[in-house]
């Protein structure tokens, strides 16, 4: 029968009791996880959000409780009356805080009844995420993602007192704003009381911080959800959380120590670890050259090194065409790889950079007795010693090259001395190596559309000694950028705003954007900036990436509550959905599904 609380009330959680609660009468309420029954006297483990009690139905204590317990199923809502007492000897269970003791129950209240769940919550590994996305209220249930979900609330809270320590404001800025297509897709809200247009949801806050630190609020933060129209994969949904922070009169240093100084707190508070000052910092261009990534793993070496000038005019055609193309020659040196790489792991390794855009994978072996390599007798003898000599390369190495355009080049390497790095054992799981990364490019050319485009957004500032470039050679500018990285990932970027309206401008000219695209686009803030607006900068920190790294997470699907699919689908509520034509109607809408060719 299933019953109402009434009068009843727990008095503590069922990670609460210990040996010192032996004696007590109290009252536990939860989820039945487990029930056994052993020789006539029922044991359940009793789950709640924080823990698990073992309780004890015996008919020698309650004859009436006892049989109603024969009932019991898992995720029966059950709530009890009882008696702690110790565990008998030899029952212990060590793996519980709750494991020295167990509740004698005098009263048991049935609260609610379940259907046999689609899989076991404590059995899970073989269960689709397809199945567990579907179900996945009962997927939060698993003490894996609620502790996930738990460790998310605690980094959350620990940004916020930290952040409010530091005199930051919590601003909420709008979800229904214009759109200002730039990079990614936005999300499109039709306007019923303006018939045509649209609303648009946030990719993020940009101009509306930057819109408060004219107003005068000097520190503002937010955890903010935004939205992004992509295409989805592991680390990323059409609605994401980042912290939000923007801060007048600083520069890049004052802001990064404060940011240095956040993560120590977090690490700290969250997870018991001590962080040390000092992020090391690294430029866009040495990240580029020695880990071929704006976002390097610094947790092991295995660098790459760009060799052109070692291989030019060499017999190896594949090299010469890379550097007479104005492309590079790069190489790394997986050290002691060859006493460990079979040949097949060799042809895995040539698929897998295949796969990114690479040709092939050369290589050169260095053996006790020379090299080994089916490249050697094209570079040369003298050419294959020097590249060898150069790399640093020792008996038991192996070299691997890329070769053709930069960015294809620096793509697959840069994957390619992670998985060596992984398989030669050479990353510490448990290590966490931060690493600020500066002096980004201001500006990239865009081949399609012949212009440059801004390498973060066109708010950025450039660096002072490289304003005058505007006028001369644009693409050399750099940005007063910063990204903050930990173990490969990208956790967060920000920059030094422009705060002068003429610098804006001449942004803006410089992105070819004309003079009716400017005021259409971003009329409003170009105004505000003639206000008097303070030098400032923020960054923004991805709430899902930290919170998956905190948890050694393979997803972010496992740190977000209600999570999309990689299709941006809600298995759960099956959204997004089709609106019927009476709602379409009263946004003067009408939807023509074509085919996508």
């Amino acid at each position: 029968m299933v019953s109402n609380l009434g009068d009843w009330r727990r008095t503590h959680d069922c990670n609460a009791l210990r040996a010192s609660d032996i004696g007590k009468k109290v009252t536990l309420m939860g989820w039945v996880q487990r029930r056994r029954d052993h020789g006539g006297v029922i044991f359940v483990d009793l789950r709640d959000r924080e823990g698990i009690t073992q309780i004890v139905m015996s008919p020698e204590l309650n004859k009436a409780v006892h049989e109603k317990a024969e009932n019991l199923r898992s995720e029966f809502v059950i709530a009890i009356k009882g008696e702690v007492a110790s565990r008998p000897d030899g029952s212990l269970n060590e793996k519980l805080p709750t494991g020295e003791v167990e509740v004698n129950v005098e009263e048991l209240k049935i609260l609610n009844t379940s259907i046999v769940p689609p899989f076991m919550l404590d059995e899970y590994s073989n269960v689709s995420e397809d199945v567990r996305l579907k179900y996945r209220y009962l997927d939060l249930r698993r003490p894996e993602l609620k502790s996930n979900l738990i460790t998310r609330h605690k980094l959350t809270k620990t940004m916020r007192e930290f952040l409010y320590s530091k005199g930051f404001i919590d601003v909420e800025t709008p979800f229904l704003t214009k759109s200002t297509p730039e990079g990614a897709r936005d999300y499109l809200v039709p306007s019923r009381v303006n018939p045509g247009k649209c609303y648009a949801l946030p990719q993020s806050p940009q101009m509306f911080k930057q819109l408060l630190m004219i107003a005068g609020f000097e520190r503002y933060f937010q955890v903010v959800r935004c939205f992004r129209d992509e295409d989805l994969r592991a680390d990323r949904q059409p609605e994401f959380t980042q912290l939000d922070i923007e801060m007048s009169f600083i520069d890049s240093n004052d802001l990064m120590n404060i940011m240095e100084e956040l993560f120590i707190t977090i690490f700290d508070k969250v997870m018991g670890i001590k962080l040390e000052k000092g992020f090391p910092t690294i430029s866009y261009d040495e990240a580029m050259e020695k880990y071929g990534h704006d976002a390097p793993d610094t947790r092991f070496e295995l660098y790459l090194k760009t060799i052109n000038d070692t291989v030019k005019g060499c017999g190896f055609k594949v090299f010469n065409e890379a550097v007479e193309k104005n492309g590079c020659v790069k190489a790394v040196n997986a050290i002691g790889a060859g006493k460990t790489f079979s040949r097949k792991d060799i042809d895995d390794l040539t698929d897998f950079v295949v796969s990114l855009g690479a040709g092939g994978l050369a290589y050169i072996k260095v053996n006790e007795d020379g090299l080994q390599s089916p490249i050697v007798k094209f570079l040369g003898e003298d050419v294959a010693a020097a590249v060898v000599k150069e790399m640093n390369g020792k008996p038991g190495d192996i070299i691997f090259f890329g070769a053709g355009d930069k960015y294809t080049v620096n793509l697959y390497l840069s994957k390619l001395r992670l998985k060596v790095g992984a398989m030669l054992g050479l990353i510490d799981r448990d290590k966490h190596s931060f690493v600020w990364v500066l002096d980004f490019p201001l500006l990239e050319w865009d081949a399609e559309n012949k212009r440059f485009a801004a390498m973060h957004h066109p708010f950025t500032s450039p660096l002072d000694e490289d304003v005058p470039l505007f006028d001369t050679d644009p693409g050399k500018m750099r940005a007063k950028a910063y990204d903050l990285v930990l173990n490969g990932s990208e956790i967060g970027g920000g920059s030094i705003r422009i705060h002068r309206s003429d610098v804006q401008e001449k942004m803006f000219s410089t992105l070819g954007l004309t003079e009716e695209e400017r005021t259409y686009k971003f009329g409003f803030f170009i105004d505000a900036l003639k206000y008097g607006t303070p030098p400032h900068g923020g960054i923004a920190f991805g709430v899902d990436r930290i919170a998956t790294i905190l948890t050694k997470s393979t997803s972010i699907r496992d740190v977000i509550a209600f999570p999309k699919t990689q299709k941006a689908t809600c298995l759960m509520s099956d959204a997004p959905s089709f609106i019927d034509d009476k709602q379409l109607k009263e946004l003067y809408m009408k939807f023509e599904i074509a085919e996508n060719k």
